[in-house]
């Protein structure tokens, strides 16, 4: 990838980031570590990897997102404002009664959401389905998801991980945001999923391991995804959870926390907005 795309990446990464954040603090409620944390492979997926279009939204023909890891709403719909699905004024309006934005993803309100998600294990079965259908209908699109590490937790990820390796499905492409963190403190003491990659190839899936805040890494792993045959594909990204405010990261009580006015103000000014 050239320096020059990473650099344009970058940029829109902290957009996105700063705009997550600004949802949050206004609401006065949502989940910033895992927004964080997740931004740059969502920020990858939708200015690089994709094939989608907000002028059309339904395309049939696009490729299909699920963020199963549902409570990171607020970076997803940063980058569909960035992206210009819908304004970004909206943002503002996040777990507001009557918006569009709610706490999860809702595919009946939101423009470019493909599917709502927020019980943790669902996500990853729903876009399953999508790339079975478009097996089915003879269809080229791709079907991308994000999961948390902590939802790794959920049986329904390993039921939806048999279906995949066993229909073949090579269009299937899901991230596992590994930031090793959720609510109630690490993953390894709380119920380990370790070690992820093992487990996942035992299910029959291509793996493979990056950095999840390099673009480069992500790149070369989705090229890799898309070159694999009769095999879905994980990527499991290390991450940083917060990643970008500093008294955020890596700290497990961020998880589902709004900042107060002093801590918004801190955040922004280190992610490069203004107040």
């Amino acid at each position: 990838m050239e320096e020059a795309k990473k650099q344009q990446l970058k940029d829109a990464a902290a957009k996105v980031r700063r705009l997550a954040v600004e949802g949050i603090h206004l609401a006065g409620s949502g989940h910033p570590g895992g927004s964080l944390s997740a931004a740059d492979i969502l920020t990858y997926l939708y200015f690089h990897e994709m094939n989608v279009d907000a002028r059309n939204p339904g395309d049939p023909e696009r490729d299909r997102f699920v963020l199963s890891k549902g409570h990171a709403a607020p970076a997803l719909y940063a980058v569909l404002a960035v992206k210009g699905y819908f304004p970004e004024e909206e943002l503002r309006s996040l777990r507001k009664i009557g918006g569009i934005l709610q706490g999860h993803p809702d595919m009946r309100n939101t423009p470019g959401v493909d599917m709502s998600t927020g019980s943790l294990g669902q996500g990853i079965s729903a876009a399953c389905g999508m790339a079975a259908a478009a097996k089915r209908l003879g269809k080229d699109y791709r079907v991308y998801a994000v999961l948390g590490d902590g939802e790794l937790e959920e049986g329904q990820v390993w039921e939806a991980a048999m279906f995949a390796s066993h229909y073949g499905l090579d269009n299937l492409c899901a991230f596992v945001d590994n930031n090793n963190l959720q609510i109630d403190g690490t993953i390894d003491t709380v119920c380990s999923p370790y070690p992820i990659d093992d487990k996942f190839a035992a299910f029959g899936w291509n793996v493979l391991k990056i950095d999840g805040h390099d673009f480069g890494q992500m790149e070369e792993a989705c090229e890799k995804a898309r070159q694999c045959c009769g095999k879905p594909t994980v990527i499991i990204a290390k991450t940083v959870k917060g990643k970008g405010v500093s008294f955020m990261e890596n700290m497990a009580g961020w998880h589902g926390v709004a900042p107060d006015r002093k801590q918004y103000e801190t955040a922004m000014a280190e992610l490069g907005g203004g107040n």
